[in-house]
C-alpha cells in the first residue's frame, strides 16, 4: 500500500456529506504521509471520506488554482506567479506547516564513498562533471535520477544550488522510481524524501550520502534526527499545506488531528521531523 507515488488514492466514503469529504492533491515526498494521517483520522472521524493523490507540488497547486482540491500539498513555498494567479483568481488561502522533511541523496549500496560536498554535488547535478573518476578515480558515467520540472523537491535543490539540471538528467516520478533505479544501476545518484527512506531504512538498498557544506566541515546524514532538530543539515525544508479559506472549516478536523500528539506521532513514525524549534 505505501509508496505508490506517482498516483495515490485513498478514499474513505462511508458518507456522501460533500461538508465532510476532503480532496487532498499535490507533493509526492508528502503523499505516503498524508495517507498515514489520513487513515489514523478515519479512525476517529468517521463520517469523513477523504481522497488522496500526489503528482507533485505543481500540480497540487495548479488544483488549488482551479478549485479542485481543498488541500494542496507542497514542498516548497509558493513562487510570485502563483501568488499572482491566486490574487486574480480570487482565492484567498491559509497556508499551513505541519512537517519538516529532509532531501536524502542516495546512492548504490556498494558506491565507494559515504560523503559528498556542496561544491562537487552542484558541478554532478548541473553536468559540469560527467564521470565519477574526479571522486571515485573510475572512469564510470554519471547516472543523474531526478524529478520533472513540476516537482518542488526538483525545485528545492535546484533553487540551493543555483542550479539548471543537466540535460541528461533523468525525470522520474517519484521517490519509488528514483530508489528503483538506484538499486540497479552502480554508477547513479538521486535524491528523494529522507522519510521514504527511514520509512522502510533496513529494506532500502540504497546508501545514503552524508553531506558537508564545505570540504572538511562536518558531514552530516539526513537521517540525524537530532541534527535536524538543530537545523543543521543543508537540504532539510517544511512541508506546506495551502488550503483554501472556503475549504477551511471543512478540513479544520483534520488540520486539528495532524498537530495532535497522535497525528505528531504518525509524523515521526513515518520518518519525517517535527517542526524544529527556533532557540
Amino acid at each position: 500500500m505505501k509508496y505508490l507515488t506517482c498516483f495515490f488514492v485513498v478514499l474513505m466514503a462511508s458518507c456522501s456529506n460533500a461538508g465532510k469529504s476532503i480532496k487532498v492533491k499535490g507533493s509526492d515526498t508528502e503523499v505516503n504521509l498524508a495517507v498515514s494521517l489520513a487513515e489514523n483520522f478515519y479512525k476517529v472521524h468517521q463520517d469523513f471520506s477523504v481522497a488522496i493523490s500526489g503528482g507533485g507540488s505543481g500540480l497540487g497547486i495548479a488544483s488549488l488554482l482551479n478549485g479542485q482540491t481543498d488541500i494542496a500539498n507542497s514542498s516548497r513555498p509558493l513562487n510570485a506567479e502563483e501568488l499572482s494567479l491566486l490574487k486574480v483568481k480570487g482565492v484567498p488561502i491559509r497556508t499551513i506547516i505541519f512537517a519538516e522533511d529532509a532531501t536524502a541523496f542516495i546512492v548504490h549500496r556498494d558506491f565507494p564513498l559515504d560523503v559528498i560536498d556542496i561544491a562537487t554535488l552542484t558541478k554532478i547535478l548541473s553536468g559540469q562533471f560527467k564521470s565519477w573518476k574526479p571522486l571515485t578515480g573510475q572512469d564510470i558515467p554519471i547516472s543523474i535520477y531526478g524529478r520533472q520540472s513540476n516537482s518542488g523537491t526538483h525545485s528545492f535543490i535546484s533553487k540551493k544550488l543555483n542550479i539548471q539540471f543537466s540535460r541528461d538528467a533523468k525525470e522520474m516520478n517519484g521517490n519509488a522510481q528514483i530508489v528503483e533505479g538506484i538499486k540497479h544501476d552502480r554508477s547513479g545518484i538521486g535524491y528523494v524524501g529522507a522519510g521514504y527512506i527511514l520509512h522502510n531504512a533496513r529494506e532500502q538498498p540504497v546508501k545514503v550520502l552524508k553531506i558537508m557544506v564545505k570540504t572538511g566541515s562536518t558531514a552530516i546524514s539526513p537521517l540525524d534526527v537530532k541534527a535536524i532538530a538543530a537545523g543543521l543539515y543543508y537540504f532539510q525544508r517544511p512541508l506546506y499545506q495551502f488550503i483554501p479559506v472556503a475549504s477551511w472549516n471543512k478540513v479544520a478536523a483534520f488540520i486539528a488531528f495532524e498537530k495532535s500528539p497522535a497525528g505528531q506521532k504518525i509524523i515521526t513514525t513515518a520518518g519525517y521531523y517535527l517542526i524544529p524549534t527556533k532557540p
